[in-house]
């Protein structure tokens, strides 16, 4: 629930943020409600904010919220869910949901525990994201306010505890200067694909070292 709670308020930022890139209220509500992965959704709007392609913005969410993909993979054997809810219960299949089930150390805590998050935070999130873009013309300059950096912010929140190995310290760093990098040279949306080539350069310079050390 604490969980929920705590990153379930940041939709507000997100409303906050879409509304700043010209989206209306009912496209700011829609992709909370069906889209609900949160870094896709600030990946998204900041790209079109920033004046890139709308096809490019999209890729670059598509590619962010594919992870989710693979949560499900573990998550399937992890609950067990009856066949009639598991297209239900692929909604809530986010960052949050995935860490607290897989924290749990039974099938019934584990359901329980994403149950709870997930109802907690599609709840909140589409309740702030509603309120944010309600409000946003009561901010003014919303780019003022830099509430931009809060999806991105929780995200980095989320993914630092999890960068255990070398080879996934040095994915992450080497993802950030590409993305960063890429930047100010290329079209809004895509510095975000470009950072994905991060884990097969690491991967490849990792199976390099490994040839070298075998010989």
């Amino acid at each position: 629930m604490g969980v929920g709670v705590a990153v379930g308020l940041s939709g507000f930022a997100f409303g906050v943020t879409s509304a700043g890139a010209g989206l209306t209220l009912g496209q700011t509500c829609a992709l909370s409600l069906l889209v609900f992965t949160g870094a896709s959704q600030f990946a998204l709007v900041g790209a079109i904010a920033a004046g890139g392609n709308p096809l490019t913005a999209a890729a670059g969410a598509f590619f962010l919220g594919i992870r989710n993909a693979f949560y499900g993979l573990r998550l399937s054997a992890l609950l067990d869910l009856p066949r009639a809810v598991r297209p239900l219960a692929a909604q809530w299949v986010i960052d949050e949901t995935a860490a607290v089930a897989l924290a749990q150390r039974d099938r019934r805590a584990a359901r329980i525990g994403f149950t709870v998050t997930g109802a907690a935070l599609y709840l909140l999130w589409n309740l702030t994201t509603l309120l944010g873009a309600l409000g946003a013309r009561a901010l003014g300059d919303t780019g003022a306010w830099g509430l931009d950096a809060a999806g991105p912010a929780v995200f980095l929140a989320l993914l630092a505890p999890m960068l255990r190995t070398a080879v996934e310290r040095a994915t992450a760093g080497l993802a950030v200067l590409l993305g960063l990098g890429l930047l100010p040279v290329l079209p809004a949306g895509i510095p975000v694909l470009a950072a994905a080539l991060a884990a097969p350069l690491v991967l490849a310079v990792r199976g390099l070292r490994r040839a070298e050390g075998a010989r």
